[in-house]
């Protein structure tokens, strides 16, 4: 097991280096550069410095060794768009995008697989309208769902249209704080939790379905127990194991649909600091904001690996 463990952590470390050495290099083969941003008026000393300072002088190659050696201590360089370090940038972004994250994967959790197993254990029109919810939640883009509730809460006033924060939060305590945030996290933990519930479902209820066919289901009928138990006490294990396989890639569609529905609702996080870093050329916030979702990929990755192993003896004996 230890084996299993570490060649996944060396798989995430791999992971991590190759997405934000790709994003690094794709921000500096884009057209334009953060010179761009200087203006017209800027001095050639000006623009010279510029470069000097962000590497762009330096051959792609050189450029990447640079960064390179700075990522290994957690150093990613400058941001020219804030004239800040990309470190504080990028871990205060992701601790936004995680408490999002996670928000939307419980909730998602939570929803999604109780509905599978009733959609998949039983037949008719209940069955049915979980069925043709879940189907609808899947074809909806992400853009669509979070205009839908910002419109939804813009007219209801259920609870904040945009933003993590209220205006004169920074002088809340922290109980008060905390509470605020909360008020502001359903919207857009909503907007990203609908699309992976309804994969949830319909992946728990195609298991259910099968795992309710296998002999020791059918024999656990023959035996006299209760529907009810031979779903929890026996059913119900072995059809969640798909739902571990692809928690890692759950988390990959957070981050990526996140990138949308932050910036619809107004959420400081790693996908907004992003949109936002490309649009500037910030070649190092760039890479920094990639490395960060490489980590949350590949966190992502090792969880649902270690679900799967959990629940399955037969990827334990593998390993």
């Amino acid at each position: 097991m230890l084996n299993f463990v570490a060649r996944r952590i060396a798989f995430a470390v791999l992971l991590v280096v190759v997405v934000s050495s790709a994003s690094l290099r794709l921000a500096r083969l884009a057209p334009g550069d953060v010179t761009a941003q200087l203006g017209p008026f800027a001095s050639a000393t000006e623009i010279a410095g510029t470069r000097a300072r962000f590497d762009l002088d330096r051959s792609p190659l050189g450029q990447w060794g640079v960064w390179l050696s700075r990522a290994v201590r957690f150093e990613f360089g400058d941001s020219f768009l804030y004239n800040r370090p990309v470190r504080g940038l990028v871990v205060s972004a992701a601790g936004n995008t995680a408490v999002l994250a996670v928000a939307a994967l419980v909730a998602a959790t939570v929803v999604g697989i109780p509905l599978g197993v009733i959609s998949g254990s039983r037949r008719g029109l209940l069955a049915g309208a979980i069925r043709g919810v879940s189907l609808v939640f899947l074809s909806i883009p992400p853009l669509l769902t979070s205009l839908f509730l910002v419109f939804l809460a813009a007219v209801t006033r259920w609870f904040p249209a945009g933003g993590m924060t209220s205006v004169n939060a920074s002088s809340l305590d922290w109980p008060a704080w905390l509470l605020d945030v909360a008020t502001h996290l359903p919207l857009p933990a909503l907007a990203l939790a609908l699309p992976i519930a309804a994969t949830f479902e319909r992946l728990q209820a195609q298991s259910m379905s099968e795992t309710l066919r296998q002999p020791f289901a059918l024999a656990a009928v023959a035996r006299g127990l209760s529907p009810r138990d031979v779903i929890l006490r026996h059913a119900w294990r072995v059809s969640v194991r798909p739902i571990c396989g692809i928690y890692g890639l759950a988390i990959g569609a957070l981050l990526s649909g996140s990138f949308v529905v932050e910036f619809v609702t107004a959420w400081p996080g790693l996908g907004r600091l992003m949109y936002e870093a490309l649009r500037a050329r910030d070649v190092y916030l760039v890479a920094g904001c990639a490395a960060m979702g490489g980590l949350f990929l590949a966190a992502g990755s090792v969880i649902g690996d270690l679900l799967l192993a959990a629940a399955d003896p037969r990827v334990r004996k593998a390993a």
